[in-house]
């Protein structure tokens, strides 16, 4: 029976477009924090997006042919196994710790630090749970600012170290046990410097995340410092130089 009263018509979130095509393509437990916050001109990743990745890696591919074509590779004479390369450099991707090997001991450099750093990426999961924020560079305006102060403190904390072990020579001074400079010493400035930076991080009074975006800052910005100085700056005898006074031959590429 009816009551006179009109059934207001039904507004779709995502009016279905007859010039797209859509498609399914996963079915997942639970809501999406993005659930009723899309845009009205949200636009299917499939196959809008696939296409775009497609064009980019075929792009990429036609360069790359092109320069090979046209531009020889450094190719240089066969290695003699009786001489060794003076600078004998790592890959591009290994100097940042082969510049740490120069710093401190061997086991600590190539595998504890490495190893701790891997064991900590594994777990930004599972200390930071919240969705909030999910998919918005650096959280918040104050996560831009952790972000760039730390890398900012990082960099210039780095640089003044290598600076500080090329012209002072922390080995040379402290020489003996290897516990000292290869040790004892590194482990103290590392593990001061961590947390001089979380306690400068937590004056802005942040959240989890964004201390977890600060102390990555950090890191990444480690890697890349060490791996410009290992490629641009070390000469003979892993010495620093400046880039245009490298031997033939120094730049890992």
């Amino acid at each position: 029976m009816e009551t006179g009263k009109t059934r207001e018509p039904i507004q779709e979130v995502f009016p279905r477009d007859p010039s797209r095509t859509y498609g399914l393509m996963e079915l997942v437990r639970g809501t999406s924090p993005m659930v009723d916050k899309g845009p009205e001109d949200t636009v299917m990743s499939w196959p809008n997006l696939l296409v775009l990745e497609l064009l980019a890696a075929l792009g990429t591919s036609v360069v790359l042919l092109l320069w090979s074509a046209f531009v020889k590779a450094p190719l240089r004479e066969l290695a003699n196994p009786n001489v060794t390369e003076n600078p004998a450099k790592a890959a591009w991707y290994f100097l940042s710790l082969q510049e740490l090997l120069l710093h401190m001991h061997p086991a600590l450099a190539g595998l504890i630090i490495p190893g701790l750093v891997i064991v900590l990426l594994m777990a930004v999961p599972y200390i930071d749970r919240s969705k909030k924020d999910v998919g918005i560079w650096f959280a918040s305006k104050k996560g831009r600012l952790i972000a760039v102060g730390s890398a900012v403190y990082t960099f210039i904390w780095l640089l003044g170290l290598v600076l500080f072990d090329e012209f002072v020579r922390v080995r040379s001074i402290v020489a003996e046990p290897e516990l000292w400079p290869g040790w004892v010493i590194p482990i103290i400035v590392v593990g001061g410097l961590i947390i001089l930076l979380y306690v400068v991080i937590r004056r802005w009074r942040p959240s989890r995340r964004e201390v977890l975006i600060g102390l990555f800052t950090a890191f990444v910005t480690t890697y890349f410092t060490l791996t410009i100085v290992g490629i641009f700056f070390r000469g003979m005898g892993m010495h620093l130089v400046w880039p245009w006074d490298l031997p033939p031959g120094a730049l890992p590429f």
